[in-house]
């Protein structure tokens, strides 16, 4: 029982600290400033579900797919930096304050299109909580442990849509002026993790190539 105790709160803490939910709210909240509450609320809800079965994917199938595809972790995070890169463009540009989403119809596409990528993926499942996922699944010998791996996650992202709530009343005490400080504040610190992202998954694919021109 204290195994499974040990291994439920490692899952717990290890996930905890990839998917940072806290240093996702401000990203969160620069993209979602121009929707209501509870447009923002249903992105919130939307692109959590959407990482929560994300993982779960992963966990159980993740290295079957990379296989078959012939897919490393490093290429994701590879992608995973140039999304952010761009995201962190726009962000420190303030391109993203500019989108006016009026109609329903408007809010509704802007939800769809933000929820999935970048929010779901790879902000909130990125290539460090997929990984760790699949990695874990392989120590989950047993039923229990799975059970409590999958509580895990699931705990975590409950966590993560209720920092992601809150988020609405940040915003009304920051005002115009502060979301824009924000946005550009947020777009620099996404710059810099898409560069720690992109060149974490490009030195090991180097090191491979060099290692095979060697032999």
């Amino acid at each position: 029982m204290s195994d499974l105790l040990g291994f439920g709160l490692l899952a717990f803490t290890s996930f905890f600290t990839l998917i940072n939910p806290i240093g996702t709210m401000p990203v969160f909240m620069s993209m979602t400033s121009e929707l209501d509450a509870e447009h923002r609320n249903k992105t919130a809800r939307k692109a959590t579900i959407a990482a929560f079965f994300t993982i779960v994917a992963f966990a159980f199938s993740g290295q079957l797919l990379f296989q078959f595809f012939g897919i490393s972790v490093n290429s994701f995070r590879l992608v995973g930096g140039v999304i952010f890169f761009l995201m962190g463009m726009d962000m420190l540009q303030a391109r993203l304050a500019s989108v006016k989403v009026k109609t329903k119809l408007e809010k509704k596409s802007y939800v769809e299109d933000i929820s999935i990528t970048p929010l779901a993926i790879p902000m909130i499942s990125g290539p460090g909580s997929i990984t760790n996922a699949i990695i874990m699944m392989e120590d989950a010998k047993t039923i229990q442990s799975k059970i409590a791996l999958i509580g895990a996650i699931f705990l975590v992202l409950l966590l993560t849509y209720l920092i992601l709530l809150s988020s609405s009343k940040i915003l009304k005490i920051l005002g115009n002026t502060g979301k824009n400080v924000l946005m550009r504040l947020m777009g620099l610190i996404v710059m810099v993790i898409a560069v720690e992202f992109f060149f974490s998954g490009l030195k090991p694919i180097l090191i491979d190539i060099l290692n095979s021109s060697n032999l």
